[in-house]
């Protein structure tokens, strides 16, 4: 993450008691992180029933986040020790690069299978048709370039500095934004695009989301048999989940945003103060960000649960494939996609329909 200020006190721009409880809860995220993630891709990729269009925009965005961690042990130590960088020129654009890519990614993956699920539900029959796992593959590769591409000026953007750059002393080495990225604009630029990347896809996701639940609503007294009320349980509790989805990624994003923006307009020490804490707030939420996914599902998706009891207790017995009791073709490893997939075969009247299942 950036830091705005060009003065320190010792080798920090934090206080001990800042530090320690920032530093303990992000190597708390990095253990979940890289653990429920990794399982995350262990699942998808060992089940074939879990193999679902949905669950490989999933498995992609595990991935994304696994390689967002690369760049904590170096977040850390800016955090502790701001002056000087030891790690030199590359590394401090590479983590730089590899953030704002992953970040990007992540963003674009939630985006579009928000689109997915927008088309399941409203247009189930096209959507049927149109959505494949050779298109997905597709897609996914295409959001890949996109956001490695879009992220490629934070080579520019991010460099060594000193302090006097006419003598360079190297006990002063700052990985930060260059001059020539101040200088020249391409600093606000990259901000206003990396803006962009939040807010058009939180407009996105409102308008999607939102056009779901109407959509759930208005089905509601089309739902008879011996099951409807099991799946106007199922329609609540989608709702609720659809909420979390949009809360979750605004808490997350919000605050780095926030922090940017707040850089634009240093001009004085408590704005820079101000600028300082959002930044320390802001990555504390990026690498919450890129753990929490695993957890939501753990907590909120029962076929989730049921794999990972596969993959870990009865690997034998899941090397030909679980039990289709509990993970089934037509349910995804969230709870959102879970309920919406199970609207989605109400409408259809599809003989493959099945009896939806309670969280």
């Amino acid at each position: 993450m950036e830091e705005f200020m060009d003065h320190h006190c010792g080798d920090s721009l934090f206080p001990t008691s800042t530090l320690i409880p920032v530093t303990t809860i992000c190597v708390l995220l990095f253990i979940v992180g890289v653990t429920g993630n990794t399982m995350t891709i262990l699942i998808i990729q060992r089940f074939k029933d879990m193999k679902t269009t949905t669950n490989l925009y999933l498995s992609s965005m595990a991935i994304s986040d696994l390689v967002i961690f690369l760049s904590l042990p170096f977040d850390l130590y800016r955090l502790w020790k701001y002056v000087p960088w030891v790690f030199g020129e590359l590394v401090c654009s590479l983590s730089h690069y590899i953030n704002e890519a992953c970040t990007n990614a992540t963003i674009l993956h939630i985006t579009v299978l928000s689109m997915e699920r927008y088309l399941a539900i409203c247009f189930p029959f096209k959507a049927k048709a149109a959505i494949t796992k050779k298109r997905v593959t597709y897609v996914i590769l295409a959001l890949w370039g996109f956001a490695l591409l879009s992220a490629a000026p934070m080579f520019f953007l991010m460099g060594v500095e000193y302090e006097n750059e006419t003598i360079p002393d190297p006990g002063t080495r700052q990985c930060k934004h260059t001059r020539y990225a101040i200088d020249s604009g391409l600093l606000h630029t990259t901000i206003w695009v990396s803006t962009t990347y939040f807010f058009c896809p939180m407009f996105c996701l409102l308008f999607l989301y939102g056009s779901i639940g109407r959509k759930l609503w208005k089905s509601r007294h089309e739902l008879h048999g011996p099951n409807a009320a099991a799946r106007q349980k199922v329609n609540r509790q989608t709702v609720k989940i659809l909420a979390v989805v949009v809360l979750v990624f605004a808490i997350c994003w919000l605050p780095y945003h926030i922090g940017r923006f707040l850089f634009t307009n240093v001009d004085d020490y408590h704005s820079a103060r101000l600028s300082q804490n959002f930044n320390v707030a802001s990555m504390v939420l990026f690498y919450l960000s890129a753990s929490v996914n695993p957890v939501l599902y753990n907590l909120m998706s029962n076929k989730y649960r049921s794999a990972v009891k596969h993959l870990f207790l009865f690997p034998r017995r899941g090397h030909h494939g679980p039990n289709r009791r509990h993970i089934s073709t037509h349910d995804d490893t969230t709870a959102c996609t879970e309920t919406l997939n199970v609207m989605k075969e109400t409408m259809m009247t599809s003989a493959e329909s099945q009896e939806p299942v309670p969280f």
